[in-house]
Formats: C-alpha cells, sequence, structure tokens
C-alpha cells in the first residue's frame, strides 16, 4: 500500500484536501470518485524522515484509546448529536494526532455519504472486523449507541485480562534478565582474575571451581560470538513468527506448554466466549460471528479451529458438533453450548462462560506469580551459593595455607 496526498472539491464545492492508501495512483483516484469527490489534483505522499518516524513510534493508537472513543461516542449518541457533528467533535479533540487524523478521515467519508461502519472499515489498522461488524449490526438495528456501549465494555473487558496476563510476566521476567546480566558479568570479568591467581600459585581446586573457571573462559573467549548468534536467532525467530507456517507452530508450542499453556487457553476460551455472544446478542448470526471471531481471536490454532467449525456449520451441523471435534475445545464449553442451541439461549450461555474463563483467568495467573516468585528465589540462591562457593573456598584453602 501506498500512501497519497489529494486536494478535492466535494458535491458543496468546498475544497477538501487529505491522504489515502491505496495500491497504485488509479486505485487511489477511483476511490475517492466513490466519495462524490472532484479531483484537483493528487501525488505520492513524500516518504517520513528518521525523525519523523521515531516520533510515528509514539504516536501509537491504543486499545485504551478505542475504549475511550467508543465510550464518547455512546454518550454524544445518547445526547442526539449527529453522527457526522459527532466524529467532528471527537477529532477536534482526540489524545494523538494519529487518532484525530483517523476520526477527521471517517468524518470526511460520512460527509460524502458512508455508513460508520463502512467509515470505519476503512481503517483496519485501528478498528478490527468485530469492532466493525458490531457498528453495521448496530445500524441495521438502530441501536448505535447501545452498540459503541457493548463495543467499549468488550475492550475494557478484553484490555483488562490481556494486561493481566502481560504484568504477571513482567517481574519474572526482570529478575531472570538481571540474573543473567549479573552472571555473564560474574563469568567475565571476575571469575577470570580468581583463576588467574590461582595459576600463579599453583593451588589445587575443587571440581566445581573448575567446572566454573571452564565455563568463564568459554564465555570470556565467545562471548561477542554467542551475543551475534542471539541476536540471529531472535530476528530469525521473528521472521518465523510472521510466516503462516511459523505462526502455527509458536502458536502450538505456547498453548502446549506447562502451565502458562494453561493460562493462554483460557485466555482464548474467555475471548472466543466473549465475542460470540457480544455478536449474537447484537443480532449477528452464528456463522458470521465464527468467522469474525477467528479473525480477531489472535491464535493460529482457534483460528484454525473456528474457520473449521464455520465450514461445518455452513453445511449444516449444529455448533456443538463442529467444535466437539477440536481437542482444542474443552467438553464443558461444548456442553454449554450444546445447552444454548437447546433452549435458544447461546447468547446468555456464551456470555456466562465468558465470565467463569475470565475469573479462571485470572485465577491461574495469580497461582502462576505465587509458583514462580519462590522458584526464582531458590534459582537464585543456588546461582549466587555456587559462585561464592567456587570462589571463596580456594580463596579460604590459599589463605590458610600460609
Amino acid at each position: 500500500m501506498s500512501l497519497f496526498k489529494y486536494t478535492a472539491l466535494d458535491k458543496e464545492g468546498n475544497e477538501r484536501q487529505g491522504t489515502i492508501d491505496a495500491v497504485n495512483m488509479d486505485v487511489a483516484i477511483a476511490a475517492l470518485q466513490r466519495r462524490g469527490l472532484v479531483l484537483s489534483g493528487i501525488d505520492p505522499a513524500q516518504s517520513s524522515s528518521p525523525l519523523e518516524m521515531r516520533i510515528n513510534l509514539f504516536d501509537r493508537i491504543t486499545n485504551a484509546d478505542i475504549v475511550m472513543l467508543s465510550r464518547q461516542i455512546t454518550t454524544l449518541f445518547e445526547a442526539q448529536v449527529s453522527a457526522l457533528r459527532a466524529f467532528r467533535l471527537l477529532a477536534a479533540e482526540a489524545r494523538t494526532p494519529a487518532l484525530g487524523e483517523k476520526l477527521t478521515q471517517i468524518s470526511n467519508d460520512l460527509q460524502s455519504g458512508s455508513s460508520i461502519s463502512a467509515a470505519l472499515a476503512r481503517h483496519h489498522d485501528v478498528f478490527s472486523p468485530f469492532y466493525v461488524n458490531m457498528v453495521r449490526a448496530g445500524e441495521e438495528s438502530g441501536k448505535l449507541d447501545e452498540t459503541f456501549s457493548f463495543l467499549a465494555d468488550y475492550l475494557d473487558r478484553n484490555y483488562e485480562i490481556t494486561q493481566k496476563a502481560k504484568n504477571a510476566l513482567v517481574y519474572p521476567a526482570f529478575i531472570l534478565l538481571t540474573f543473567a546480566i549479573v552472571m555473564i558479568l560474574m563469568m567475565t570479568l571476575v571469575i577470570p582474575q580468581l583463576a588467574d591467581m590461582l595459576d600463579q600459585v599453583g593451588q589445587d581446586v575443587p571440581l566445581y571451581t573448575k567446572i566454573v573457571i571452564g565455563i568463564s573462559a568459554f564465555f570470556s573467549r565467545y562471548l561477542i560470538l554467542l551475543l551475534i548468534l542471539l541476536a540471529v536467532g531472535v530476528a530469525f525467530l521473528y521472521r518465523f513468527s510472521r510466516t503462516q507456517r511459523g505462526s502455527e507452530v509458536l502458536s502450538r508450542a505456547r498453548l502446549d506448554t506447562p502451565a502458562i499453556g494453561g493460562v493462554y487457553k483460557k485466555i482464548y476460551l474467555s475471548r472466543i466466549a466473549d465475542n460470540l455472544s457480544t455478536m449474537l446478542k447484537s443480532g449477528i448470526q452464528v456463522l458470521r460471528g465464527l468467522e469474525i471471531t477467528g479473525s480477531v481471536v489472535g491464535d493460529k490454532t482457534y483460528e484454525r479451529v473456528l474457520a473449521e467449525a464455520a465450514n461445518d456449520v455452513k453445511g449444516g451441523m449444529p455448533l456443538s458438533d463442529a467444535l466437539r471435534k477440536h481437542p482444542e475445545m474443552p467438553g464443558i464449553v461444548v456442553a454449554m453450548i450444546k445447552i444454548g442451541e437447546e433452549t435458544g439461549n447461546m447468547g446468555k450461555i456464551l456470555e456466562t462462560m465468558s465470565r467463569f474463563y475470565r475469573r479462571e483467568v485470572n485465577n491461574a495467573i495469580d497461582t502462576l506469580v505465587g509458583l514462580i516468585e519462590p522458584f526464582l528465589i531458590v534459582l537464585l540462591a543456588l546461582g549466587v551459593a555456587v559462585l561464592l562457593a567456587s570462589v571463596l573456598l580456594p580463596i579460604y584453602n590459599i589463605a590458610s595455607s600460609f
């Protein structure tokens, strides 16, 4: 995709300026003409300078911005403010320039006669297919204020559970990183000096001290090479994770990891139940709900499960039977969905499941953090004890020999 700057006249004869993403200039011109604009000029936008690119890294639209935006739209719609005026007001008061630019483009599309859902769909980097389809359902039912309120609550729940999982890993990651740095510094700076001193004295050292000295010599000799290999490995893993095959392999590895895999499964199951519940209550059909949920669930394994289930449902199979074929879906989930099918109350059943799995995620994370902390303490204690023993005991033996 390329970015093009344009100048045009709208239906009222007012001059409009802006930017548009398109594959090429012809596609950009056609898209602008469909909006009812008469072009007076269009040129490729100049590439951003390195400074601008660095600034744009901090000018991101976050999930919290979308939650706040949804709540503001709800309030404005409840106050009977028109959609065009609402988005104009929000664009003027946007927290970041990037969000303001997006809202300005949306309001321009609304002024050209576009629906809200179609205007939002043009910004797929900000508004997910789930978000757009929920808004489209709200337009069809005439309950846009309720729809944006649902979306704000949903995004809030999703953000809370995701952040809780991420924050639970921050402390262990920081401790392990600090421990690794300290160990590397000890192995490359302290232990080599001890080894030189022991060589000069000619003192016999214990086996574990010889092992530590050998590891230290390896790190001192090949540290640069190891860092290069680590950087190459990280780069390769990142590129591999961006491929279809790589994302599937990493998804399966993540779900199969002991302890952590169970937490991820509950997060995805909670997200699936929450998505489907919200869409069904908004009038979106089950088949379409499965397709949308698969695109936003955030995991390739569950994306495949939902895609295959959608194909089975399209062929006439009940949803519970379609999900029963996949071991990734727990039996309790299948049983609850079957009850929802039989009672005709699928949305309520899925909402109950979503709340259940949110509680399970919170409990699992609390338990995992409670287990990780003592494990890290023991690990750090053992590492320090081995280093101290390997350093102090030879020094003590040398001192006692005089």
